[in-house]
């Protein structure tokens, strides 16, 4: 083959070399600043109630807003429970001083005092509680901040002989957000700290790895900034998981995307002797395969507009901007640094000019871009190392290669068998050290476990009596109680005689509170508002209160939780296969094929099933964890599918352009040989940003950074190393049928 010179560019004025790049920077130092401020606003705009989240048709939501109409203002309860510590009776003194605590908790500020409930003895005589509803409506103090200093009073005014906790859905909330406290800095401390060492071993360079960082941390600065003003304007609702994906989605993408254009870049610069040069011919290589993955990521999370809750909903916006500046300051911003450093950004390495007819060895296969020049032989590949032993197996066993790793991923696959994702009680939200979970065991020994979160029961006033008939029937239901403004406690008993009156016998009961024609119970139950059986005893109140009237409503704490969990489920059933639809759709517009991207699909779903049964395994007989929400599963699903299809684009769209010089099977092995350093590279970083998820404690994100940083390390040294580029030459070049590739001779 003849190769044609190819036409001169026009020569660009050197003027316009130092301004593009001098503003691309200046611009990209004007959002790192404007996002350094922002990240400070993120927890006043942030919220982790999870009632925020729930479907506007969710039966809970619909009784949340009733509910607003019975009460003075908005508040979440407080629950202060007091227990002897030896198993007797609290004495006098001790009754005394419980109740000269509740005084100064009630002076706490946030705390409705008049709302909250006397000193409550329970039926076994050894503790006391108190509820003490506090003030959430807008421009009010921060429940965990209210229950902090409530936890502080404890202290101060601790009752001899006993042990006493602040526990309740504002205890849980309070422990979340100190649980969350960390996400600022800790998380972000360790996943750059475990990226920049990767980037050490990777380049032996002390300037290429800050400058990939500072590349990075500008993407998630303009990130934050922008949810942080689409937040403040209500366009987006942002939660504390939320906020952690985005930390780690960023850097770990934007890294991954520089890592490319470096790898493309240092060759560049091996053929061309000016840096300006060197840097448009680095663009052009790594630009396409860098939007295609990037696209294929922001579509999968995109999906996620799809669903019914709202915590998943937002996440698909709000990750998909964060991929969208990974992008832009991976093909700005980086480029325009290193147009800066040129040569010394590899130092102490050198990068000699070899001349323009220099020919890199790996630097455009790792950008997947096919140059005429390329040398028809495999005189251009190195004949050792790892990846020409891993080419040489492919080639030499492809059969036995792929089924043992199909093998492989089914057995580890098994262990989905395993895997409980139908739900988690509140309580075990945060792992480790939790008041409100010590004190909710501690409710349980003495008082109905529900005490303090009630079920809550809207319906008509004329049908009252058949409505605490009803619930009063179900064995999960302790007690009931109906609001009345004309009871001092704000609530009357209700039994199968009525509503009961408080005080001396010949005591008028009190009117029940009378809203739009309906009255609202509150139902105590037997076991933790946030368990399992309590979700149970909710399922079985409102299908025997149906048959009472549908419009008759139950919510409450353990409802928001049903609701959230239900939606959740039926969130994973439907987003999986359209994001399966959507990707595949995308890589047979990109490869020109069927059956190429069907293996694709199918290696990057046997790759999750895998990581989930192995994660499943894990999560049971090593961590203990007491099961899994069942958005886990979803996002894993979503994070891995997304990001493992984009090393599989690299590798595939390689593939294609070598075969088409090379025919199929010698073009899958160059293909594999040539991205394998520059892809394994890229799929540790993505690993190490999730694994530093699990800094924190919560039991959501512990388990998401385990399932993704797994996966992508299985997907990385086995999918796509092995199981992939084995098929794919085992079938040849029908691999890429209808194509005419697929009909070329070989």
């Amino acid at each position: 083959m003849i190769d044609t010179p190819a036409p001169k560019r026009p020569r660009v004025p050197t003027w316009l070399r130092v301004l593009i790049p001098a503003v691309l920077i200046l611009i990209w130092f004007g959002a790192f600043g404007a996002g350094g401020a922002a990240f400070g606003s993120l927890s006043d705009v942030s919220t982790n109630d999870q009632a925020q989240f729930l479907p506007a048709s969710a039966e809970a939501t619909e009784v949340a807003e009733l509910a607003e109409e019975f009460r003075d203002g908005e508040a979440i309860p407080a629950i202060v429970v007091v227990a002897s510590d030896d198993g007797t009776e609290l004495d006098r003194a001790q009754l005394d001083a419980a109740d000269e605590l509740r005084t100064a908790l009630i002076d706490v500020d946030g705390v409705l005092g008049d709302e909250s409930s006397p000193v409550i003895p329970s039926d076994d005589g050894e503790a006391v509680e108190v509820v003490l509803p506090i003030d959430t409506s807008e421009g009010a103090a921060p429940p965990a901040d209210v229950v902090a200093e409530m936890r502080t009073v404890l202290d101060e005014h601790a009752v001899d002989g006993t042990t006493s906790a602040v526990t309740g859905p504002a205890g849980f909330t309070a422990d979340l957000s100190a649980a969350f406290a960390g996400i600022d800095g800790l998380l972000l401390a360790v996943a750059l700290a475990a990226v920049f060492l990767i980037l050490i071993v990777v380049y032996r360079s002390p300037l290429l790895p800050i400058i990939v960082l500072f590349t990075s941390m500008s993407a998630l600065c303009a990130s934050v900034f922008t949810v942080v003003a689409l937040a403040r304007a209500d366009i987006l609702l942002l939660s504390g998981q939320t906020q952690g994906i985005l930390f780690i989605l960023v850097i770990g993408a934007a890294t991954d995307y520089a890592l490319l254009y470096i790898s493309r870049y240092r060759e560049t610069l091996a053929r061309y002797e000016r840096r300006w040069d060197a840097t448009w011919a680095a663009l052009r290589g790594s630009w396409e395969p860098i939007v295609a993955s990037g696209g294929t990521v922001i579509v999968a999370l995109l999906i996620l507009l799809a669903s019914e809750l709202t915590s998943n909903k937002i996440l698909g916006p709000v990750a998909a901007i964060g991929i969208v500046f990974a992008l832009l300051s991976a093909l700005t911003l980086l480029p325009a640094l290193l147009l800066w450093a040129g040569r010394a950004a590899f130092w102490p390495r050198r990068i000699a000019h070899r001349g323009d007819d220099a020919e890199p060895a790996h630097g455009a296969h790792a950008a997947g871009v096919l140059h005429e020049a390329s040398a028809p032989d495999e005189h251009d590949l190195p004949d050792r190392g790892l990846w020409a032993g891993i080419g040489r197996l492919v080639s030499r066993r492809p059969r036995i290669v792929w089924i043992v790793s199909v093998l492989a991923l089914a057995g580890m696959s098994l262990g989905l068998a395993q895997l409980d994702a139908d739900g988690v009680p509140s309580s075990e939200f945060v792992l480790g050290e939790s008041q409100a979970r010590d004190g909710q065991a501690l409710l349980g020994e003495h008082f109905p476990a529900g005490s303090g979160t009630p079920a809550l029961i809207v319906g008509p006033e004329d049908e009252l009596q058949q409505m605490a008939d009803t619930a009063l029937a179900i064995d999960g239901v302790d007690s009931l109680a109906v609001v009345s403004a004309d009871s001092p406690a704000g609530t009357a008993p209700v039994t199968a005689d009525g509503v009961q009156a408080f005080g001396p016998p010949g005591t008028p009961a009190p009117e029940p509170t009378v809203v739009d024609g309906n009255v609202m119970l509150q139902a105590t139950l037997a076991d933790p508002s946030d368990s399992m059986a309590a979700e149970a005893t909710v399922s079985e109140l409102r299908t025997a209160l149906d048959e009472v009237g549908t419009d008759v409503l139950v919510g409450g704490q353990t409802a928001v939780a049903l609701d959230t969990n239900d939606a959740a489920i039926a969130d994973r059933n439907l987003v999986i296969p359209l994001v399966l639809a959507a990707i595949l759709l995308i890589l047979m517009l990109l490869l020109r094929s069927i059956i190429a991207p069907l293996i694709l699909i199918g290696s990057v779903v046997i790759s999750f099933a895998a990581a989930l049964g192995v994660s499943a395994l894990v999560f049971e007989h090593v961590f203990g964890f007491p099961g899994a929400d069942p958005s886990v599963p979803l996002f894993g699903f979503v994070f891995l599918v997304a990001l493992g299809v984009d090393y599989n684009i690299f590798l595939m769209t390689r593939v294609r352009e070598e075969s088409l010089q090379f025919g199929t099977r010698p073009g899958i092995i160059r293909g594999l040989r040539l991205t394998g350093g520059v892809i394994t590279s890229a799929g540790l970083v993505l690993a190490a940003t999730f694994a530093a998820l699990g800094v924190l404690p919560i039991l959501f994100l512990v388990q998401i950074s385990f399932i993704v940083a797994f996966g992508v390390l299985l997907d990385t040294f086995l999918v796509r190393t092995l199981l992939v580029p084995a098929l794919a030459y085992d079938l040849g070049r029908v691999i890429w049928w209808p194509s005419r590739l697929s009909r070329r001779p070989k």
